[in-house]
């Protein structure tokens, strides 16, 4: 968007909450940022009619009186992109908490600013690109070390392009200085600005094809999705969303974490806010937060401010997603942000849609998530041989009321979404964790994906998966019958499925968070449990043929055995459950025998 020529003023003639009318303001543009009031508080243009134009206010409008002054800035809400965003924590529009705290106190007062990017802060900045070299969107004019983990490339903005007439040589730099000048005279720093509701280009996107490991076996193994995908996670009230996407954020395969709390309960970002900078990355051994941003927005600040930290924590994303990394976005919850979509659009006085929400829920929620993707990205590059690639994934909570999963939002995101990770509340509640319902959840990406895992899976993946899920889906059809007529009227054979579907659901399916080998499972491990509990299975099934009841091979140890595969670390893991698939065949075959 255009920077405005001179700045607009008009004055308030209507306070509706956190939305605002003001009168007088010809010229000013959708998306434009406001500065309303003495306070200078900062607010959205959702609505232009005429000289009259409706904001909503990322702050409490409490104490504001009609008449007072409202200024444009001639810029749409954009986020500040360069090094010194990783191991931040910003509020829903980018500013810094830290910042706010050594300002306000714990308290945040109204109206205070602070910018995103360390001004004073040097970096030790190396150059790449060279005097005389054409750039465009996109390209690398250098380097700087941002954390012990990642190297955070300088990027020439969108849009921009041209000839280096000059650049700086190595060295310190802050944010502000000028690295390189094009001919034209664009001056080029180690930091841009990006709108935020308008996403970042790339050059094209890809197939998704390579996985979002999350190590979680009921997810990387069942219903995996792919990097670049999208998946979300519904769930009533204590089912456990977010200590699912606290532990993708620690133990996923993706090099950086946006983690977005969308107008959540302050006890629970406390407890992000506490926990995160003491969690250890088991990829690097440093801390986690040298990978991660959080956004943070509770549910006691305005809705206006939840509605834009998505959009901020999403340009975050795809700014590190442009340089090459692969990105994933946690945004808990979506209910929250749509909630604060109905209530700006009663106080606009829109035509409601269903259950109150506005008509266009569906295309907010799925421009959102069509931002992400596996791509190729813009630059000089990116139709040569070897392009630079990045993707970004987003897995977004969804908290339907009553864990009702046929509420708009839920079903709007299962539309545009690839995967759905239904949770349940009763599984929750038998400590079964991850909640996830296997009957009702499901995954669009696995056919794409089943080519990497046929080269990069332990052989037969695909295959014990398939056999997994059948079993799984008998035991729904067989329990059907138990209910009605008991489980007398079953077979043997019948019974061994329930029984062999039972160890998948209470071994293999459920995991704990609190155990270092158990908290997430790498992909050898994550096969190595599951075939043992097949091979198991099969095994029986060899003893029944021999008309050998059920009850004496249930009455072996060998389950217990089985149970105990999964405190045993990833590494070494195959020859230990070896040995136990050895010893459970000795001894059903010694049954057999006698």
């Amino acid at each position: 968007m255009a920077v405005a020529e001179t700045q607009q003023t008009g004055k308030l003639v209507r306070i509706a909450g956190p939305m605002i009318e003001a009168d007088g303001m010809h010229g000013v543009q959708m998306g434009e940022i406001l500065r309303v009031g003495k306070l200078g508080l900062m607010g959205e243009v959702i609505r232009i009619e005429g000289e009259k134009i409706f904001a909503q206010v990322f702050e409490s409008t409490e104490g504001m009186y009609l008449g007072e002054a409202v200024e444009a800035t001639g810029a749409p809400l954009s986020a500040e992109l360069g090094p010194g965003l990783l191991a931040g924590t910003f509020d829903g529009i980018q500013r810094p908490l830290k910042t706010l705290q050594e300002s306000s106190g714990d308290f945040i007062g109204r109206g205070i600013t602070a910018v995103a990017l360390d001004r004073n802060k040097q970096w030790a900045y190396t150059p790449v690109a060279q005097i005389g070299q054409q750039v465009v969107g996109g390209d690398t004019l250098g380097t700087v070390p941002e954390t012990k983990v990642i190297e955070h490339k300088i990027l020439v903005p969108p849009g921009v392009s041209g000839t280096i007439a000059s650049i700086k040589a190595a060295g310190d730099y802050t944010v502000e200085e000028v690295i390189a000048t094009l001919e034209d005279g664009t001056e080029l720093k180690m930091y841009h600005k990006s709108p935020v509701k308008i996403s970042r280009p790339v050059h094209k996107f890809l197939p998704p094809t390579e996985p979002f490991l999350t190590r979680q076996r009921v997810l990387d193994m069942l219903f995996p999705i792919a990097k670049g995908g999208s998946a979300i996670i519904p769930g009533g009230f204590g089912a456990g969303k977010t200590v699912v996407e606290q532990s993708m954020s620690k133990y996923s395969n993706a090099q950086i974490i946006v983690y977005v709390g969308c107008g959540e309960r302050g006890n629970e970002m406390a407890e992000v806010l506490t926990e995160f900078p003491e969690l250890v990355d088991p990829n690097t051994g440093e801390s986690l937060m040298n990978r991660t941003i959080l956004v943070v927005n509770t549910s006691n600040m305005p809705v206006a401010a939840r509605d834009a930290s998505v959009y901020t924590g999403m340009t975050l994303a795809e700014y590190y997603r442009d340089q090459g990394y692969d990105v994933a976005l946690m945004a808990d919850s979506t209910s929250r942000w749509a909630e604060a979509l109905r209530e700006i659009s009663s106080r606009l006085e829109e035509m409601p849609g269903e259950e109150g929400y506005p008509t266009y829920l569906s295309e907010r929620i799925a421009a959102f998530y069509e931002r992400c993707g596996n791509a190729i990205l813009c630059g000089s590059d990116a139709t040569g041989d070897n392009p630079r690639k990045g993707s970004l994934t987003a897995v977004g909570a969804v908290s339907p009321p009553g864990g009702d999963f046929s509420e708009p939002v839920t079903q709007t995101s299962m539309q545009v979404s690839g995967a759905l990770w239904a949770l349940d509340s009763a599984l929750a509640y038998r400590r079964h964790y991850p909640s996830l319902n296997w009957n009702k959840s499901y995954s669009l990406y696995f056919e794409g994906l089943k080519g990497w895992f046929d080269e990069n899976a332990p052989a037969g993946w695909n295959d014990r998966r398939q056999q997994a899920a059948t079993l799984l889906q008998r035991e729904n059809e067989l329990m059907d019958i138990v209910q009605l007529v008991g489980p007398d009227a079953l077979q043997d054979a019948e019974r061994l499925i329930l029984e062999v579907a039972r160890m998948i659901r209470e071994i293999f399916l459920q995991q704990s968070a609190f155990s270092d080998n158990d908290a997430a499972c790498q992909l050898d491990k994550c096969f190595g449990l599951l075939e043992s509990i097949l091979i198991y299975g099969e095994e029986c099934e060899k003893v029944l043929a021999k008309e050998i009841p059920l009850t004496r091979i249930t009455d072996l140890p060998l389950r217990e055995q089985i149970a105990r595969l999964k405190e045993e670390p990833n590494d070494g893991f195959t020859a230990v459950k070896d040995k136990v698939i050895e010893n459970f065949k000795q001894a059903l075959g010694a049954l057999e025998a006698n």
